[in-house]
């Protein structure tokens, strides 16, 4: 039964928003909720909800996704038991495909992780099927949201290589900001816009040559570090196109605090302790 207007999960004094609490439960990211309220397939003491804004009480309301109850909620289960949550680092190679599941059978980073973790995992931070680098992948809905959304600034650094030379004033263009264009784009309410082209100013946070030489055509090349505040899609290649300048090589090497080391291509690792905590500082979060 679809939830009626008059339900008073409209009401805000009730507790938390419903798509913070499914994220803060590892069912996935916040935005990834909100799809599967408005897809009729979370529901409130056994009322479908399709509308936000709803608010819940975790403690109280019975919460379930798909006819299952979130972790805490199903039997056997003390309520307000956390399921463990999960922190893991991938080191990304070229055409493995950054997300949890590809319909077209392709390898994805899910694969990377050995067997032994049981945790339905979502990775952080996509990288496109030739970049390489930082991917993470955890259980903890709550931060994947803080460490994507551009409210939460966290930063992601990368190691690029470019065929061409990036000169001084580039680079100052870069830092003031270059227009990008995008027939998908984001509306204010997070919807999807699909079809209509957004305009949208892009800039990164820092950037620092590392050097400039010539391959082994006789071709200019620049490698450089670019460090980015606010990830849009592909945006990093999309920025060196507006200045003529191809991306050959884009490796991201720091989601924030969380800096790639040690880790061989196609590795993974769980995060350590002092990651783990350096990380959830970043994002505002509470150590768990």
């Amino acid at each position: 039964m679809v939830g009626r207007p008059e339900n008073d999960l409209k009401d805000k004094s009730r507790g938390e928003r419903l798509q913070k609490v499914l994220a803060a439960a590892g069912v996935a990211s916040r935005r990834e909720c909100e799809a599967m309220i408005a897809e009729g397939r979370v529901a409130v003491n056994g009322e479908v909800i399709m509308d936000l804004p709803a608010w819940v009480d975790p403690e109280k309301d019975k919460i379930a996704i798909d006819d299952r109850p979130i972790r805490g909620q199903g039997r056997g289960r003390r309520r307000g038991t956390m399921q463990r949550l999960v922190y893991v680092m991938v080191n990304k190679p070229r055409r493995v495909i950054s997300t949890a599941e590809d319909p077209d059978g392709r390898q994805t980073v899910l694969d990377l992780v050995p067997g032994a973790v049981k945790e339905r995992l979502y990775p952080v931070g996509r990288l496109d099927a030739d970049s390489t680098g930082l991917i993470l992948l955890t259980n903890h809905g709550e931060l994947a949201n803080r460490l994507t959304h551009p409210r939460y600034e966290v930063s992601k650094a990368y190691r690029v290589s470019v065929r061409g030379r990036l000169e001084a004033d580039d680079i100052v263009r870069l830092r003031d900001g270059l227009v990008l264009t995008d027939k998908r784009t984001l509306g204010r309410d997070g919807r999807s816009t699909r079809g209509k082209v957004g305009v949208k100013r892009a800039a990164v946070e820092a950037v620092r040559v590392l050097r400039r030489d010539r391959d082994s055509n006789g071709e200019d090349r620049t490698v450089l570090m670019v460090t980015l505040a606010e990830g849009q899609n592909r945006e990093v290649r999309r920025l060196m196109a507006r200045l003529g300048l191809k991306v050959r090589k884009l490796h991201r090497t720091a989601i924030g605090p969380l800096r790639l080391k040690g880790l061989a291509i196609g590795g993974s690792r769980a995060l350590t302790v002092a990651e783990k905590r350096e990380l959830l500082k970043a994002a505002g979060l509470a150590r768990r």
